[in-house]
Order: structure tokens, then sequence, then C-alpha cells
């Protein structure tokens, strides 16, 4: 393992890369992939939103999952399991479910579906976006997804990783994947 820029260490193949293809009215995005880092933050996972500040993703929050398919058409999305377990479905019907649990998280570029299909007791994540962006929420209808296309494209890639600072993955990969 080498440290990332803010001494955490960067992991060795605990890293997950997808392209979701558009679903119907869920637009997903053309370009770049979901990133999930699998129990990066498993140490301590009650400092997930401090440590995406501390990063300079930024407007947090934590809450659970809406239950219902929505995405940012305007913002990238990190999503950072805090505590407990869940079902979370990304890309829409036609797209991927993945189990999380307290310490994995969840990097969704601008446009990517995701929904709670079911948790545990106390699940609970905390959100962030790169630079603090004051985030929409669309849904998977016919006005969203044409107001939605322009909007994903013209969504900047972010300055640093959530997790892992300037020099983290996450640049990398978007980077290379022509974002």
């Amino acid at each position: 393992m080498s440290k990332a820029d803010n001494g955490r260490q960067l992991p060795d193949g605990a890293i997950e890369t997808f392209l979701l293809p558009q679903d119907g009215l869920l637009p997903n995005n053309p370009v770049l992939p979901v990133i999930v880092y699998t129990g990066a933050l498993q140490d301590h996972p009650e400092r997930t939103e401090q440590i995406f500040n501390d990063n300079g993703w930024l407007n947090s929050w934590q809450d659970g999952v809406f239950s219902y398919h929505h995405y940012h058409s305007n913002a990238h999305e990190v999503l950072g399991v805090m505590s407990g377990s869940a079902s979370l479905q990304l890309g829409g019907d036609a797209g991927r479910t993945l189990e999380v649990s307290a310490g994995d998280v969840l990097v969704l570029p601008a446009g990517t579906a995701h929904k709670l299909l079911h948790s545990s007791a106390g699940f609970r994540v905390a959100g962030a976006y790169p630079g603090g962006v004051d985030y929409n929420t669309r849904r998977a209808t016919a006005e969203d997804l044409a107001a939605a296309l322009p909007e994903i494209a013209k969504v900047p890639l972010p300055d640093s990783d959530p997790v892992y600072g300037k020099a983290g993955p996450l640049l990398e990969a978007w980077d290379a994947s022509g974002g």
C-alpha cells in the first residue's frame, strides 16, 4: 500500500469501477464510472463526513438513502456508510445491486440513479459533493431526463478524491475515462 497526500492508506484492490448505461428515464453517466471503495473507512466509519469535508467534498449530510430511483444531474456525489448495512440499486431496474456496510464508500458520477432496496436497523450514510455544490434531485420522468442530459455533460471533474485527497484513485480513474 502507498499513502495518499492526506496520509490515508491507498487500498490494494479494494476498488471497483463500472459504467452504467442509460436505463429508460434514468440517464446514469455515459462517460464516468461509479467507483466503490470497499471497506475504505472501516476503521473509523463515524468520521466519514469529516473525511469527505477535509478532502473538499462539502454540503454534507447524514441520513439514509431514498427508497426510489433518484439522481443528481448537476453534481457528483459520494456516499459513505457510517453504520449498518444495506442493498442499494444503482443505475435503475436493469442496473446493479450492491451490498454495502459500514466503511464502504461509493462515488456516483452526475446522473447515476440510486435507491435503497432494504437496510438493517441503524443504517446511516454521509453524503457530500465536490466543492459543496448545491445539488438538485431528479427522478425517473421524461421531463427530468430532458433537463438532465445537458446538465450532466457540464459537471466538472472534482479537484480531489473524497477519501484519499489530491492523489486519490478517483482522479486517475475519471481522467482516464475522458471526463
